[in-house]
């Protein structure tokens, strides 16, 4: 399954996403790994027991190689530094189309190839489960489809994913689900398209009037907004 996340800057995405992966620690509240109680275990426990982060800005090790900076994540599925690590990385780069640069230097990567990277680092660490924090955040509207299909491959490979993302139409290409926060609280869920177009969504998200009759869908609108935002960068 892949579950879409938008909502208003502020409305607390990226925070619910390291809740989840275990960098803050909630409040109130309990988190399950199928069925486990995982509330108080570490971000190094999560990433151990499959679940795993790739953020919207990467952050990969310059001075390595692109296998060794998939190599090193690795180690977070238990794998020691061998075989098995060796076959982890190289079915990573294969997953995310990076084998011809295995043995670049991962500071000479454009930014899509960075964000590919990103995730391959993710998937070398096994997952069960991957939270996408606004992975398509900078890149052109000719990038975008290149990362959506690959998060479709990884979605029909049997990883559940938790995307959050202000590029909407990335979402709706793929999502089974989306869901909307504002201020923390869930204000719709369900069918993506339903979810866009409701009269609570376009008032919050887009601050469009609940009875705007200007016909235009809020996957339209966001759509038009990030085409104008790429053609500006």
């Amino acid at each position: 399954e892949i579950l879409g996340i938008i909502g208003p800057n502020g409305a607390g995405k990226s925070t619910l996403l390291s809740v989840l992966g275990g960098s803050i620690a909630p409040s109130t509240g309990k988190i399950f790994l199928e069925g486990e109680d995982v509330t108080r275990k570490s971000a190094a426990w999560r990433a151990r027991h499959g679940i795993a982060t790739s953020y919207q800005i990467p952050r990969p090790f310059v001075d390595m190689t692109v296998l060794e900076n998939v190599l090193v994540a690795s180690s977070f599925a238990g794998a020691s530094f061998g075989h098995q690590a060796q076959d982890l990385a190289v079915t990573s780069l294969e997953r995310t189309g990076l084998t011809a640069f295995s043995n670049d230097p991962a500071s000479s990567l454009r930014l899509l190839d960075r964000k590919r990277l990103e995730v391959a680092r993710a998937l070398a660490a096994n997952p069960r489960i991957l939270l996408l924090d606004e992975i398509a955040g900078g890149l052109t509207e000719a990038e975008v489809p290149v990362l959506v299909e690959l998060v479709r491959s990884v979605a029909a490979s049997g990883v559940t994913i938790i995307w959050i993302e202000h590029v909407v139409h990335a979402l709706t290409a793929v999502a089974s689900r989306l869901l909307c926060l504002t201020y923390g609280k869930i204000l719709a869920q369900g069918d993506p398209r339903e979810v866009l177009n409701s009269a609570e969504v376009r008032s919050v998200y887009l601050g469009m009037a609940p009875d705007d009759d200007s016909g235009l869908s809020v996957a339209a609108t966001t759509t038009k907004r990030t085409r104008t935002q790429a053609k500006n960068a």
